[in-house]
Parts: structure tokens; C-alpha cells; sequence
């Protein structure tokens, strides 16, 4: 378990990181699961690995945001990309590198990268 300054510390760091800018009707919103089922599963450095991915790739359409539960506890960690206009996709039992692979290809190149998809999982 963290201390309470190690967790004040990133507190501060991820709220000048997730929302930095507001919104808009254009902008793809990458929501990362934090509740308790998702911080324990490692939500945490997946919301981080994300966050400082787009801003380090300068991505500007991007918004990376967290949630509380999204209801599907056995797959966190979970990741859903929200693009206008488009079905809303659903990464589960994410980690930081994977997330790095959905900046690459999702974010990056429009390519979803359906294994860590829960449409893959459930199947």
C-alpha cells in the first residue's frame, strides 16, 4: 500500500494529466475504469501509461478520463474508447503495455485491436 503523500502526489500529477483541456463534439474520450474492483486490478498505471502517452504524442483529439464501475468487475482493467460517430469499443483486462498498443494502433492509426477487446474475451 502506498503512503498517503505517495498517493496525494499522484492525485496531484493525474489531475493536471486527465482532462486537461475541455471537451469537445469532435474529441474521442478514452475512459478508464476507476473504482475500487478497477484500481485493484491495476487501473491505475493503465490510466497513467494512457494519459501520458497522448500528451507525449501530442495526440489532440484525444480526452483520457476515468469513470467509477463500468460493471464488468471480472474484466477489469477496462478501457472503453468513445470516437464520434463510432460503436463505442470496449478493451478488458488491460495493462499499461497494452494500452500502449491501443494508443499505437487505435488512437493513432483507427485500428482496433480486437484480442483485447471483450467481444474477443467472451467468446
Amino acid at each position: 500500500m502506498k503512503s498517503l503523500e505517495e498517493l496525494k502526489a499522484i492525485r496531484e500529477r493525474m489531475q493536471g494529466q486527465v482532462g486537461m483541456r475541455s471537451e469537445s463534439a469532435t474529441d474521442t474520450r478514452v475512459v478508464v475504469g476507476m473504482a475500487t474492483c478497477g484500481i485493484a486490478s491495476g487501473a491505475r498505471p493503465v490510466l497513467t501509461a494512457l494519459s501520458e502517452a497522448v500528451a507525449e504524442k501530442k495526440i489532440e483529439n484525444v480526452i483520457v478520463t476515468q469513470t467509477g464501475c463500468i460493471g464488468l468487475c471480472q474484466y477489469e482493467p477496462i478501457v472503453e474508447v468513445l470516437a464520434p460517430g463510432q460503436e463505442k469499443v470496449t478493451y478488458v483486462k488491460m495493462t499499461p503495455e497494452k494500452a500502449l498498443e491501443v494508443v499505437e494502433k487505435h488512437l493513432i492509426r483507427g485500428q482496433v485491436v480486437t484480442e483485447y477487446t471483450i467481444q474477443n474475451v467472451m467468446k
